[in-house]
């Protein structure tokens, strides 16, 4: 199917595709909630949405949820969850289609959940698939530019961004919260939807966070008590990831002692900061980690993770044909805080995959600091081999992504966290 819209758009006038788009999209979202007989209306349903961070306080919360007792579907660019049943997102998008979401809560409400978390995009809710979601509360994470191309200017996508809010506002839930991070400039407008219960959040919440090479400490502070939560995820990004859950757990009525066992004992969350030791073989221990950085802000962010130990760093970059002014802002950041570069291929579409490699490389100054692999599995396996001892090798871009996006909408299944685990067993023998 996506074949044939690709084509569409190939042949109809962008002019009368445009004008089309809206009225058929909306059209799509009545039809899917009415063909369900409105599930969302049979669920507390929470949307999580930003530019960054969407996917890991899915996980997070949906963790949390879980360790209160209750039974969670969750939607998110990672994976599909409906209570035990687990399945991962091959659709390179986070949401599918107003029928998948409409259906998959149904298939919630059926399995007798009690919550679905689910993660909405600025693309989705251009297309009107966040539309006939009666949602009961949404987590505001932060925004930064991004799908610039695609909706025109930065307004256009906050405006997208908001558009979910307002999709709140709609809602005959009550009472209706919204959960946003102040410490971003845009969370006090997303904090002026016109809902019961406004829950904004800080680090100045926390008394203490302390960051750790495995993982994150956080002090509250709660009737002149301290609650300390141990967290095993890195980066200042992921405290306010698990800020936004816990300030969400809390307004439900979770206790401190379930979101302290619950996020203790937090899985790894495939493809967000996914790292994976190893010995090379060769007597050198180092670090793979893998991640869906793909803007400016989030990959430096990061980078800064991993300040201590060396670095050598496989970047690709946006997909072809979109948000172009990120190649040499993502190059001017890698040279920063790389020892090492290997630029390679990504998902470059219909562009040449070469172009987009060589735009990002006109833009590091240092020409010694950075190689040219266009094969995405050589560029991986050249930087295990060489990976520093008690280093890092930093693949950013892909996270979970299955596919390699080429010409024609064709796909190359792929996975970046597997073809590590290969590439890292070859070394071994």
């Amino acid at each position: 199917m996506s074949t044939v819209f690709y084509w569409i758009k190939k042949v109809v006038p962008k002019p009368v595709l445009n004008w089309i788009r809206p009225p058929y999209h909306f059209l799509l979202a009545w039809s899917a909630s009415v063909f369900y007989k409105h599930p969302s209306k049979d669920i507390t349903v929470i949307a999580v949405t930003g530019t960054k961070g969407k996917s890991t306080v899915t996980e997070i919360l949906t963790a949390i949820l879980e360790g209160s007792g209750e039974k969670v579907a969750s939607l998110s660019t990672i994976k599909f969850k409906c209570g035990d049943k687990i399945e991962k997102n091959f659709y390179k998008m986070t949401l599918p289609g107003r029928f998948f979401l409409q259906r998959f809560l149904r298939a919630a409400v059926k399995e007798g959940c009690t919550y679905a978390v689910i993660e909405m995009t600025s693309e989705g809710a251009r297309q009107f698939r966040h539309r006939f979601v009666e949602l009961d509360g949404l987590i505001f994470t932060n925004l930064t530019p991004e799908h610039i191309e695609s909706h025109g200017s930065f307004p256009n996508y906050k405006a997208a961004k908001l558009s979910i809010a307002k999709q709140l506002e709609r809602s005959v839930k009550r009472p209706r919260f919204i959960i946003a991070n102040i410490d971003d400039e845009h969370g006090c407008d997303f904090l002026e939807t016109k809902v019961e219960e406004k829950c904004p959040y800080s680090l100045k919440d926390l008394k203490l966070h302390t960051l750790h090479k495995d993982g994150m400490t956080m002090v509250f502070e709660e009737n002149n008590k301290e609650v300390t939560i141990r967290v095993p995820l890195i980066g200042l990004f992921n405290v306010y990831n698990s800020l936004a859950a816990i300030t969400l757990a809390l307004r439900l009525g979770i206790t401190w002692d379930v979101i302290e066992k619950s996020l203790r004992s937090l899985p790894t969350i495939a493809g967000r900061v996914e790292m994976i030791p190893s010995d090379n073989g060769l007597g050198n221990k180092f670090t793979a980690v893998v991640d869906y950085a793909h803007t400016p802000d989030s990959l430096e962010k990061f980078y800064q993770a991993f300040r201590s130990g060396e670095k050598v760093c496989v970047l690709g970059n946006t997909g072809g044909g979109r948000d172009s002014w990120k190649r040499p802002e993502m190059a001017k950041i890698a040279e920063q805080y790389c020892d090492h570069i290997i630029l390679t291929n990504e998902d470059p579409y219909d562009e040449d995959p070469r172009k987009i490699v060589e735009e990002m490389a006109e833009a590091i100054e240092d020409k010694s600091k950075f190689e040219i692999i266009m094969d995405r599995r050589e560029a991986i396996a050249t930087a295990l081999t060489n990976a520093p001892d008690q280093g890092y090798v930093l693949i950013s871009g892909k996270g979970t992504d299955p596919y390699i996006m080429g010409p024609h909408n064709t796909r190359k299944p792929w996975n970046d966290g597997d073809v590590v685990r290969e590439e890292m067993s070859k070394l071994m023998k």
